[in-house]
């Protein structure tokens, strides 16, 4: 089982070598050296000398044999498990270790992460944390790490460079990693779990849903009057509202309700040749490049939000905002839980949940079932302006917000 080069999409990134993490950065006795960078790995200075790895939690054996002097090591999981490691000189043992991250620097490895996935899966980094009494690092996009500094004040938000100078005892790769069957960083298939269980998964933490912290750094209401937020853009076009009387009608209604619409996507348009998604009609334009920040608190102050399965349904839940969010390329157990989730199980829907197909990110117009056929991104087609206006109807009368408009 040796370090050899390992070939996985994180993220719709492929990388010709996963890692190279060198050699193991922690010294044991009679120079072996080991540590938990790539899975778990060991050096051992003697031809012959035999390593043992064993999962703690499952008691099972991973790795039982001799091994070349100098040859580095490495268990095939490289998500977490609980190992000991041990190395015997014949019937002598040489060295004992426990995994043990308490007061250590553990490092977590991502492509760069979207707004939803860092919304997602901060929580369960920070869980890791807590369970472990260790030192979290990782790296954000600059935009992002705003949203979090404050909020996870004990994770260890850095630069590339940064990250590079220390010394971890441990590395893990959290990501929804392709192909989804693939076994070695991943214990499970993504696509049969949430965004949060998936990561939980990985590093061996409960599964349980956990709303992330977020810090609103001006929470002062500019709009006196009041109103709706909502986001219609997205990253590929089978997760848009694709009925063409969707928002048209929906803001309509809204505004007959009492309420101003304002659209706080980044971008007012978006999409490629065949595919252009423009801000709905009747909508107040707040999209544009605006700090998060701003974005979260025009959130704080909305009766509620309309969106879809992506990163501001995500910043709005964080926020607190009731969310209504309109999918039907993922199953509702996808996302986190909302009682105003609105999907029609009456058309093709769930493909992202179907483990006989894989998403590609790098195609947008990606719909695995009906590419060819008529009513492309039926899943949400057929999702009607007053379905999504009786949930809004719903979620205004259980809020009792009607009394107030």
């Amino acid at each position: 089982m040796s370090n050899t080069a390992n070939t996985s999409t994180q993220r719709g990134r492929t990388e010709t070598e996963f890692a190279k993490p060198g050699i193991p950065a922690l010294t044991g006795p009679e120079g072996i050296l080991y540590d938990f960078n790539y899975g778990c790995r060991v050096q051992v200075p003697v031809d012959g000398w035999h390593v043992r790895m064993t999962d703690l939690d499952t008691f099972n054996v991973l790795l039982d044999e001799a091994v070349e002097a100098n040859a580095i090591i490495t268990s095939r999981r490289k998500y977490f498990v609980r190992f000991l490691l041990q190395v015997f000189d014949g019937s002598r043992l040489v060295f004992s270790h426990a995994f043990d991250a308490t007061k250590q620097k553990v490092l977590l490895h991502m492509a760069r992460l979207a707004l939803g996935d860092s919304l997602a899966w901060l929580p369960i980094f920070d869980a890791f944390r807590e369970q472990h009494q260790c030192e979290i690092y990782m790296q954000l996009p600059e935009h992002l790490q705003p949203l979090f500094r404050e909020s996870y004040p004990d994770i260890h938000i850095g630069t590339e460079a940064e990250l590079k100078s220390q010394t971890y005892y441990a590395t893990y790769y959290p990501g929804l990693l392709k192909p989804f069957s693939e076994r070695d960083h991943q214990p499970t298939d993504p696509r049969i779990s949430n965004m949060q269980d998936m990561i939980a998964y990985m590093l061996g933490v409960p599964s349980e849903e956990r709303r992330p912290k977020v810090v609103i750094e001006d929470t002062t209401r500019t709009i006196a009057e009041r109103y709706v937020c909502i986001a219609t853009q997205s990253t590929a076009q089978c997760k848009y509202w694709n009925n063409p009387r969707g928002w048209p009608t929906l803001i309509e209604h809204l505004k007959t309700q009492g309420y101003r619409v304002l659209c706080i996507d980044r971008d007012k348009e978006y999409g490629n040749t065949e595919y252009m998604n423009v801000m709905p009609e009747g909508a107040e334009d707040f999209t544009g490049n605006r700090p998060l920040q701003e974005r979260m608190s025009l959130l704080q102050h909305a009766d509620f939000f309309v969106g879809l399965g992506s990163g501001l349904s995500w910043l709005a839940w964080a926020v607190g905002t009731p969310v209504v969010m309109i999918s039907g390329f993922s199953h509702p157990s996808t996302e986190f839980r909302t009682p105003y989730r609105v999907i029609n199980f009456h058309g093709c829907n769930s493909c992202f949940n179907d483990t006989t197909s894989q998403f590609d990110n790098k195609n947008f117009a990606w719909c695995p079932r009906r590419f060819d056929k008529p009513q492309q991104f039926q899943c949400t087609a057929i999702i009607t302006p007053e379905f999504v206006m009786r949930v809004v109807d719903k979620l205004i009368a259980e809020r009792g917000l009607a009394q107030a408009l």
